[in-house]
């Protein structure tokens, strides 16, 4: 009997071992990631990392339905895009406060990605990303029909910056910036409780084999619409975000091609990681950014940067890591 306990007391010591290590490189990474946040303004434009970071959060929104559930959403850009039309129309038309301005577009993705969700889990594999980009091209079809809500071509512009709360001034590049970052890290915590949690080990069950998830009592189909709503809603904090940053809501936010955007984020960071999608934003948005001298030619520099992350580095950017500290992240 001693043995026994012995045996257990050892795994248990050596779990919390693991438990505290994995905190520890996430804490390490996380003030990293705040030391970037702090200093990068210094050498950057506000402008472009505060655009970069809504598209972060659009990556780490589109990874957490890829990485963690398996399910591959061709139509991401419905909720990205109806976000930052909603988030712009209310502070435009409504007058509204930005938090509030953010906070309904969040939700209206969040509502859409639920009644989407529920449409497009009953299928799996390409028949999934198939109804799901279907879906999408609709949201696409009603905004380009509604030119009264969306602007029709022209989109929405010159959306005004009023006081955060009534008192915190955005219309300052710095103050606006520390409120993106601020937004920017707490849902990159947000995405970390959610993996860490019981219902995110639930979600990579169902990843790795489905079947096993069923047989263990698992309702499959709801644990996959939560986590679609959930990607839906975190998609539509980043793009109702990205209205109040940029000052502009278009036809483009909700396009099909817009998409392929984090797509291509989560692959070149890395797939089934926290820190991956938002590094492949950064490296993805400063291509667009710095080199936007070179016009077209930008695409195929993009192409190429994709074609050798996929060929050579299996894992993303986060390849480069160690397998061991990698799957913390």
């Amino acid at each position: 009997m001693s043995d026994i306990q012995t045996l257990a007391t050892t795994t248990l010591q050596g779990r919390d071992a693991d438990f505290a290590g994995v905190r520890r490189i996430r804490a390490i990474a996380l003030a990293l990631l705040l030391f970037f946040l702090v200093f990068a303004p210094l050498v950057m434009y506000p402008s472009f990392l505060m655009k970069a970071m809504c598209f972060a959060i659009f990556a780490c929104a589109f990874n957490l339905m890829l990485g963690y559930v398996g399910l591959m959403c061709f139509g991401s850009a419905a909720f990205f895009g109806l976000a930052s039309y909603v988030s712009a129309y209310a502070t435009k038309t409504w007058g509204v406060q930005p938090e509030l301005a953010v906070l309904s577009g969040t939700v209206a993705a969040t509502l859409l990605g639920a009644a989407f969700g529920l449409v497009a889990i009953r299928r799996q594999g390409i028949y999934f990303a198939t109804i799901t980009l279907a879906l999408a091209q609709l949201v696409y079809f009603v905004c380009v029909q509604a030119p009264g809500f969306t602007g029709g071509e022209d989109g929405i512009i010159e959306i005004p910056r009023r006081a955060l709360f009534g008192f915190i001034d955005i219309t300052n590049d710095k103050t606006l910036y520390a409120v993106v970052s601020a937004i920017f890290l707490a849902s990159v915590i947000f995405v970390y409780r959610v993996i860490d949690s019981p219902f995110g080990q639930v979600l990579r069950a169902i990843r790795d084999n489905e079947q096993r998830a069923i047989s263990l009592g698992y309702r499959v189909n709801t644990y996959k619409v939560i986590a679609f709503t959930l990607s839906a809603g975190l998609a539509g904090l980043a793009g109702a975000l990205k209205a109040i940053v940029v000052q502009v809501a278009s036809l483009t936010d909700v396009h099909w091609t817009t998409s392929g955007d984090p797509i291509v984020m989560t692959l070149v960071g890395g797939l089934g990681t926290v820190m991956g999608p938002a590094f492949g934003a950064m490296v993805f948005m400063g291509l667009q950014t710095y080199l936007s001298e070179l016009r077209s030619w930008v695409l195929f520099v993009q192409g190429a940067v994709f074609f050798v992350c996929v060929m050579f580095f299996r894992n993303g950017v986060m390849g480069l890591v160690p397998q061991r500290i990698r799957k913390w992240l």
